[in-house]
């Protein structure tokens, strides 16, 4: 058994955070091995990169999610109890809700709600100041999302709502006051969550049973008991606040049409295929999740590594989108790469590996895609705006990593 290369002795958390999408790519090429140890938020953890390694990572025999998630990201992103850190049967069970809440009639849905919040939107921008498109986007997507979900917020509280959402995955990561926001902001989408729920039970709030708000308020876990209304808060809260993220997405689809013409122009056509591989190509490109963890469930060797029993290990998702061995000029924005081959569950992971409807892969991803399309049609074709002054380039330090000033659009008129 071979010893497993391991980073230099001390801490790399600063290093990490510094550079929180190519630091394990980077340190996995200089000791030139795809599996390594290094010592991450003051705990032994193993780093994996690369398509193989991804398919080691989600073998359920070998990893579990249970215990994995750090704290901080338990309390903000995710939630305390959400599906993100169950295994096994109950993990199946519980994401068999969310699967149900996405399937395809009700992602039409939400895209027919979406694309009518994208007209009034431009409406309201056409005329008026220059404005960065990701703070303009949360508004809008956080009102369509709770319309589609059937989660009701008045209009004087969508500022409120909106922001709190945004701050789930927005502060998260962020240094100093701005994390604690995001956990403010948790405790306060759950607390609110978890009263709607309580009155959609005692018959207070009137919901459709086609409507995310109705599935979750009487979804039985695999106890056959309906969830706790702070557990189901917190699912309630997982589903509302992807759409809201996808706003990370919808800012690189605007840049990559900025930085790459051809592209606008070849959107103009009605080639679905291009345009799907337009958008597989942002995913892949740019950075969304950098890495997902996972704690060894028993002791096992791969490769002649030995992998220890509780042992925490970092999946790289941004460098696997960048491995040289999948990708022909992976540093290069293709999206013809994507017409000749479908992507792989292993060697394509912006949002998870393997499959979404059994592994950890983000259940959400399909509603991601079909955003995605719509808004570079709406980008490409519907809205006509300038780009201002501004810096363009990509924060690669902050989580989520977005442009310097956030896309900024002025200018903006509805095209005939």
């Amino acid at each position: 058994m071979s010893a497993m290369p391991h980073d230099l002795p001390w801490d790399h958390t600063v290093a990490l955070m510094a550079d929180p999408y190519r630091y394990l790519s980077r340190r996995s090429l200089a000791l030139g091995s795809d599996v390594f140890e290094s010592r991450l938020l003051l705990r032994r953890t193993i780093c994996m990169t690369g398509p193989e390694a991804v398919a080691l990572f989600y073998d359920r025999q070998r990893f579990q999610r249970e215990g994995a998630a750090p704290e901080p990201l338990r309390a903000t992103l995710f939630g305390k109890g959400a599906v993100q850190g169950l295994d096994g049967e109950a993990h199946r069970w519980r994401k068999s809700l969310f699967m149900r809440v996405v399937d395809a009639d009700r992602v039409d849905e939400l895209l027919h709600t979406v694309g009518q919040h994208w007209e009034l939107a431009a409406q309201r921008w056409s005329g008026g100041p220059s404005f960065p498109l990701y703070h303009a986007l949360h508004p809008m997507l956080t009102q369509a999302v709770c319309e589609w979900a059937g989660v009701p917020v008045p209009q004087e509280d969508l500022p409120r709502r909106s922001e709190q959402l945004t701050a789930l995955f927005d502060q998260a990561a962020a240094p100093g006051l701005g994390h604690f926001r995001s956990r403010r902001a948790r405790s306060q989408i759950e607390s609110w969550l978890s009263r709607l729920i309580d009155h959609v039970r005692a018959g207070h709030v009137e919901v459709a049973e086609n409507k995310a708000l109705y599935a979750v308020a009487w979804f039985r876990d695999e106890d056959g008991k309906l969830l706790a209304p702070s557990i189901a808060a917190v699912e309630l809260a997982n589903l509302l606040r992807p759409t809201v993220a996808v706003s990370v997405f919808i800012v690189f689809v605007a840049h990559a049409l900025q930085a790459h013409p051809h592209c606008r122009e070849a959107l103009a056509g009605s080639d679905n295929a291009w345009l799907d591989a337009f958008v597989q190509e942002v995913r892949r490109w740019y950075p969304f999740f950098p890495a997902v963890v996972a704690l060894v469930r028993e002791d096992f060797e791969w490769r002649g590594l030995r992998f220890a029993r509780g042992r925490r290990a970092m999946l790289d998702l941004y460098g696997t989108n960048h491995d040289p061995r999948s990708w022909e000029r992976p540093d290069a924005f293709l999206p013809e790469r994507f017409l000749p081959r479908a992507p792989t569950p292993f060697d394509f992971v912006p949002q998870g590996g393997a499959d979404a409807a059994t592994h950890h892969r983000c259940p959400g991803e399909g509603i991601t895609i079909a955003l995605m399309r719509q808004a570079a049609r709406f980008l490409g074709q519907r809205l006509r705006y300038s780009l201002p002054a501004q810096d363009l380039s990509i924060d690669f330090g902050r989580l989520p990593a977005l442009p310097r000033d956030r896309m900024i659009l002025g200018d903006i008129r509805l095209s005939a």
